[in-house]
Parts: structure tokens; C-alpha cells; sequence
């Protein structure tokens, strides 16, 4: 009989320091204290397009592999909603203006490796992202429309799991299908790495958008130091 591995504690558990790390990075920071700099959000869109279009190419390859079966669920896919809000930053040229970000290049090129390699490593990087969009999606999207005072749903698609009716029920299923997928020890402590590395690869995308976010600050402050040394020249 099989038993069940816990795997979906197991993972929480064994990603809780990466997760707070995450937390901390000054741009996250930030964008919870409700400052979200606009020009560093969209970056954030796009980088996260290139993300999500990586991890959803893989599954869709690997979803007859036995350890991707249990959670290939379509209906958390983010590819579209990404474009949609691509489509408000950018315009409808937007394919054309954005490129992956030198930490989202190898964050996507891992995805691919483990896709070619280690499908079973795939659920690490699904549960990392998907599970934490669907947990903290609404709070997120609440702060993303104060701060940069946008109009209806403009610019906060990403959030919306309009395939998914209740999303408590949805986590508890989702769990019970993490659990149920049969692993050997030596695979269960190679996801809760991996689940890690994804992390540090977030922290890391995170981090570039904060040198970003001073660059700007510092460009203000330039443009409003020589605004005022002008006033007294």
C-alpha cells in the first residue's frame, strides 16, 4: 500500500528560511510597504512572462511523466494573464520592448534543464511559484492597484485565477496530489533543493529590480539637484 509522503509540509518546512530571505529583499520589501515604482513593476511582468513561459512549456512536455502528472494543472497556467498585462505596460508591441533580465535567463535556463533532465525536479519550481501566487495573489494585487492607483483590473491580470472557483479548496487538493506522488527519500530531499534554488533564482530577479529601482531614485535626485543648482547659478 502506498504511503503518503507528506511531501506538500515537507516543502514548506524545508523552504521557510529561502522564503523570509525572499521577504526581505528590498524591492519585495517595498512593494509590501505599498511603494511599487511603476517602470520596475512592469519590468517584474516581463521578466515574470519568461518564467512562467519556460515552467508551462516544461510541464506541457512532461505531463505524462509520473511525478508531473499529479500536478499538471492547466487552470493555474499565468502565460496569458501575463500577456494581458503586458498589453497595458508595454502596448500591443510589447513582444518587441521586453527581454529577459540577465538573473531571468538563468532562472529560465535552469527550468529547462531540470524539464530535460529531472522532470520530477519540475514540481519544485511549480509549487514555488504557483502555490505562492495563489496564497498571496489577492493581498499583492490590492497593493499593485493603490500604489500605482490603477483603474478596474488594468495591470493586476496575473492575480486572477478565473478558472479556479475557490482557491482554499483548490491548495487542499493540490496538496493531497503533491503528497500522493510515489518518491523515494533521495527525490523528496532533491525537490526540497530545488524548491531552494527557485527561491534564490526569485531573490536573485528580485535583487536586479532593486538596483533598478536605486538607479532611477538616483537619476531623481540628479535631475533635482541640477533643477535646483540652476535655480541659484
Amino acid at each position: 500500500m502506498f504511503m503518503s509522503t507528506n511531501l506538500a509540509q515537507q516543502l514548506r518546512e524545508g523552504t521557510t528560511k529561502s522564503h523570509s530571505m525572499a521577504e526581505n529583499v528590498s524591492f519585495v520589501k517595498s512593494f509590501l510597504g505599498g511603494v511599487v515604482n511603476k517602470n520596475s513593476y512592469r519590468k517584474l511582468v516581463a521578466n515574470l512572462f519568461f518564467i512562467y513561459v519556460a515552467i508551462e512549456e516544461e510541464l506541457e512536455k512532461n505531463k505524462n511523466h509520473e511525478s508531473v502528472k499529479p500536478i499538471y494543472f492547466p487552470e493555474l497556467f499565468r502565460k496569458s494573464s501575463l500577456i494581458s498585462d503586458l498589453n497595458y505596460y508595454y502596448g500591443s508591441n510589447w513582444l518587441n520592448e521586453v527581454k529577459p533580465s540577465s538573473a531571468t535567463q538563468v532562472y529560465i535556463d535552469r527550468i529547462h534543464n531540470v524539464g530535460a533532465n529531472q522532470p520530477e525536479l519540475l514540481i519544485a519550481h511549480a509549487y514555488t511559484r504557483y502555490i505562492g501566487d495563489l496564497s498571496g495573489g489577492q493581498i499583492l494585487k490590492k497593493i499593485a492597484k493603490n500604489a500605482m492607483q490603477l483603474s478596474d483590473n488594468l495591470g493586476t491580470a496575473f492575480y486572477d485565477f478565473d478558472s479556479i472557483q475557490d482557491e482554499q479548496i483548490f491548495k487542499d487538493m493540490y496538496r493531497n496530489s503533491l503528497n500522493n506522488i510515489s518518491l523515494n527519500n533521495h527525490q523528496i530531499k532533491q525537490i526540497i533543493s530545488e524548491a531552494n534554488i527557485a527561491f534564490n533564482l526569485n531573490m536573485k530577479m528580485f535583487q536586479e529590480l532593486d538596483s533598478n529601482l536605486i538607479k532611477i531614485m538616483l537619476m531623481l535626485l540628479l535631475s533635482s539637484i541640477n533643477n535646483l543648482r540652476k535655480k541659484f547659478s
